[in-house]
């Protein structure tokens, strides 16, 4: 286990596995902005049913995953270029809010017989699993296409 371990820190110093870290990171903030949101306004607010909530939730939640997956896990910088970059996020984004609104809509199913509390844990754990998905996915198309070109045409880092 500590030799496992000790692989793991000296990956974790490498480009890659800082862009992974980094990755890894707007992940889990743009999960806690989504879950935010979709807890205020299902959970608390009771301002839309499961589908619309989760939606909502999710595109907001796009955003910040955008400018932070962008700028911070792989470097880029200036304006986005529209083609390569902001229509296939935003394309995978709306693959994964498509498939939150299936999931939206089992934990509708699941829960109609429960509390909106029930109904609440529900609809979070089926947006959790329904972007926990992608999360792989995502990682390997946004790894090509916000690789800044100095990295990938430095042939040390293995690009």
């Amino acid at each position: 286990m500590l030799e496992f371990l000790e692989r793991l820190l000296l990956w974790l110093n490498t480009a890659e596995g800082k862009k992974i870290f980094r990755y890894s990171m707007v992940s889990v903030i743009s999960t806690g902005v989504s879950f935010t949101v979709l807890f205020l306004v299902y959970g608390v607010g009771r301002l839309w049913t499961e589908v619309p909530s989760t939606v909502f939730a999710n595109v907001v939640a796009t955003f910040p995953s955008y400018w932070l997956n962008r700028s911070w896990a792989w470097g880029k910088s200036g304006r986005s270029h529209l083609v390569k970059e902001v229509i296939p996020f935003w394309a995978l984004a709306a693959l994964g809010i498509t498939f939150s609104i299936v999931g939206a809509s089992v934990a509708r199913h699941l829960g109609i017989n429960h509390s909106h509390l029930v109904r609440t844990v529900l609809v979070l754990f089926a947006n959790l699993a329904s972007f926990g998905i992608f999360w792989v996915a995502k990682l390997a198309l946004f790894n090509r296409l916000f690789q800044s070109r100095q990295l990938r045409d430095d042939p040390a880092q293995g690009y």
